[in-house]
């Protein structure tokens, strides 16, 4: 199996004044190609850090983190930039869409930074919405969409660059139960299709669409195990009734 994913000893120190926060104490494990992960916690577990760290928004203070084959635990900041906008995909909670622009406009972003031709921009764009249900929405704004097509028009972002691993912070935090099965299903579809997806979140019925599940707590992993329970969004909706 391709390695995406490989963390070696990834420690992460803050310091506060006169005392040193230990966010993460001794971090290794790796995520395969095609692996549907959720990393879970408590507040103050040390998720959120190992998310930032995985995303390269933050940098370890040791260890070694191994990016599809490149280790990018010690780039600047711009090369980090260049690794985040090319290998991954983020969906937040908060969406995280520009208001004035139109659903291909938010989508297409990445794509301006890579600096792919407009007509390019807009096809890849324009496809990846409908790919995620939205093709007879792309001309609207983010307030004429309701909480789940703003999801939708999110997670398409994420996939427009083709990146290796979607990295999804509560992605249905957000959402109502109805609305976030069905985001819920659209991830599976997507892992269907060969993508790779880290999902951070502190809450059990989420965490049980994954295949595999990382708990951390005190800045270690408490336990890695695969999900032998893996309830599919559809299961979900057809027990609530």
């Amino acid at each position: 199996m391709e390695a995406v994913i490989s963390l070696n000893t990834i420690s992460r120190q803050y310091t506060v004044g006169t005392e040193t926060i230990h966010a993460l104490r001794s971090i290794t494990t790796t995520i395969y190609k095609n692996e549907y992960v959720a990393l879970m916690g408590s507040s103050g577990s040390g998720k959120s850090t190992l998310m930032n760290i995985i995303g390269c928004l933050d940098t370890p203070s040791g260890g070694d983190y191994v990016l599809k084959g490149i280790n990018v635990s010690n780039m600047t900041d711009n090369e980090l930039a260049e690794v985040r906008n090319k290998e991954i995909g983020f969906v937040f909670q908060t969406f995280n869409l520009l208001p004035r622009s139109t659903a291909l406009e938010n989508v297409a972003l990445p794509l301006v930074y890579a600096g792919i031709s407009k007509s390019e921009r807009e096809q890849r764009a324009s496809k990846t919405l409908v790919d995620v249900g939205l093709g007879d929405r792309i001309k609207h704004r983010p307030n004429e969409l309701s909480g789940g097509q703003r999801q939708r028009v999110a997670v398409a972002r994420a996939l427009v660059n083709n990146p290796s691993i979607i990295l999804a912070d509560e992605p249905t935090g957000n959402l109502d139960s109805k609305t976030s099965e069905e985001i819920m299903i659209l991830f599976e579809e997507i892992h269907k299709k060969g993508n790779t997806i880290v999902v951070v979140t502190h809450e059990e019925d989420i965490a049980r669409h994954a295949h595999r599940i990382i708990r951390l707590r005190d800045g270690n992993i408490e336990s890695d195990t695969v999900n032998d329970k893996i309830i599919s969004a559809k299961e979900a909706r057809l027990a609530a009734g």
